[in-house]
Formats: C-alpha cells, structure tokens, sequence
C-alpha cells in the first residue's frame, strides 16, 4: 500500500509539469500552459527520405492548452493555437545579392483540439488511459501567393489513443515512463495515421527532467497531391521519428516554466530542422 501511495504522490508531481501520459486530472483540479513553438528550417525531407534544400520558411505557434477533471475518471482537454505564423523568408543570390524568390507571410488560428480523456486504470503501477480528439480545421490550409503557406491542415479529424505510464524506484528517485499508440482518421484529402511515442522522465527537487521520442506513420491511402514537397508542418503523408529533450521548472507549487527543443532524425515530407518551444505552466 505505501508503495502505490508513493507511485500515485510521484505521477500527480510530473503531472503538475508534464500533462499528458497515462494518468488523468483529479476532479476540480487541472493543468494550464501558455506556450510558444517555433521552426525555422532551409532543408527538408523528401518523400524518399532524402535531405533537399529549399526556400528558408517558419512557423510559429502560440497557444493554450489545458486539462480540467470533470471527475476522477474523465478529464477535459483543449489544445488552441490561438496565433499561427507562416512564413517564407525572402531568398536572395549569395554572390549577387539579387532576390531569387521573393518572401510571404500568414496570420491566423491554427487547427485545434478538443478531447476527452478516460482513465481505464489509475491505482498503479500502470495507469493506463484512452482518449478521443476531435480535431477542427480553423487554419489555413492553402494561403499566401502561391498557396504553399499553412498555419492547418484544412480537413476536420478523429483520433483515438492509449497511453500507459508507470514509476520506479532508483535510490531516492522514481523516475517514469510512458507509451502510446494512437489512430488519426482524417477526411477529406489526407491520409490515415498512426501515431506513437516513449516518454521517460524524472523529478530532481524543482526540475522535472523529461526525454520523449514521438513518430508518425501515414497509411498512404491518399496520394500526396501538395505542391510543397514537404517544406510545411501541415503537408499529407508526412512521416518522422523525433527525440525531444524537454525540461520545467517549479517557481511555487502552482507555477512553473518549461522549455524544450527536439527535431526529427528521420523523416519524409517534413522540414528537416530543429523546433524549440517554452512555456509557463498553472496547476490551480
């Protein structure tokens, strides 16, 4: 019994910093994060896995996310990218310094997310939890002059995912892991996915020291008919395996700060760059 006191004490410590994984919110309590994603890239992954170069273009993301216990069992989870930024940066000869390509930008809302989360266990030494999203196409999914700029995908989606956790004692520490698998149904013209990811973490005093892998494969069910090639976050049939390094930071017990910078190391039709983002965190 003190064991899984323990375990439960050790997962609602890395859930105050790290929403998310196996275990759900208690009810009335919740999770809050304001943060800020970026990518800058001038190369990307062709549709063979091969590293191309191409026009430098970003993309920038502010958004909220949040969890709310409805109950001990059920959770309320929103992601909303309330800013997104597209770019293509202006492209200019190195030798004579003449523009080549000329550069564009977007501003909108990007696609959000609403879910709800079930905890299938929660007493330990797995929490094992499912969860239904609902995603809404509120970016753009062909803008700027060329139609080649996307803060979305354009196609509404519906994703179905497990994820299982569980804790360990090394010495005086316990570290975590956690797995999951989900299923993307997409509409329209993209195609389906799967997604998975390992996460494994560990609570050092005020830090919370977390390093994740996450990976997507794309069934090819629909042709990729998009012009980018790849140079976009948002194209079809995007395939990759990353590793993120990811950190946060209790100022008191209800605040914190997070920061983290990952990237893929295999991929097709996505940016080959690295993309960083921080946040602030709330746990009222």
């Amino acid at each position: 019994m003190k064991k899984s006191i323990s375990t439960l004490l050790i997962f609602f410590s890395v859930c105050a910093a790290f929403a998310g994984d196996g275990w759900v919110q208690p009810k009335n309590k919740g999770y809050f994060k304001l943060s800020e994603w970026w990518l800058i890239g001038d190369q990307h992954f062709t549709n063979t896995g091969e590293i191309d170069p191409n026009q430098t273009r970003a993309t920038y993301i502010t958004s909220i996310y949040g969890e709310y216990g409805l109950s001990n069992k059920f959770t309320a989870v929103a992601y909303f990218p309330f800013f997104t930024r597209s770019v293509a940066y202006t492209q200019k000869s190195a030798t004579t310094g003449e523009i080549i390509q000329q550069g564009d930008a977007i501003n909108s809302i990007g696609d959000t997310e609403l879910s709800i989360k079930y905890g299938l266990l929660q007493k330990g030494p797995i929490f094992l939890s499912g969860t239904y999203t609902l995603g809404l196409p509120f970016g753009i999914a062909e803008g700027g002059t060329d139609g080649s700029l996307q803060t979305g995908i354009g196609t509404t989606y519906h994703m179905l995912r497990l994820d299982a956790s569980t804790s360990f004692r090394v010495g005086k520490f316990y570290p975590f892991v956690s797995v999951n698998g989900a299923y993307n149904h997409r509409m329209e013209r993209f195609s389906n996915e799967m997604r998975y990811g390992i996460k494994v973490g560990v609570e050092l005093n005020k830090w919370l020291i977390i390093l994740q892998s996450n990976g997507i494969y794309s069934f090819k069910n629909i042709e990729n008919n998009f012009g980018d090639g790849g140079t976009t976050i948002f194209g079809n049939n995007v395939e990759y395996l990353s590793i993120m390094p990811e950190i946060a930071y209790k100022i008191t017990d209800k605040f914190g700060l997070t920061a983290g910078v990952g990237g893929a190391f295999w991929g097709k039709l996505i940016l080959a760059t690295p993309s960083f983002t921080a946040g602030i965190f709330w746990t009222p």
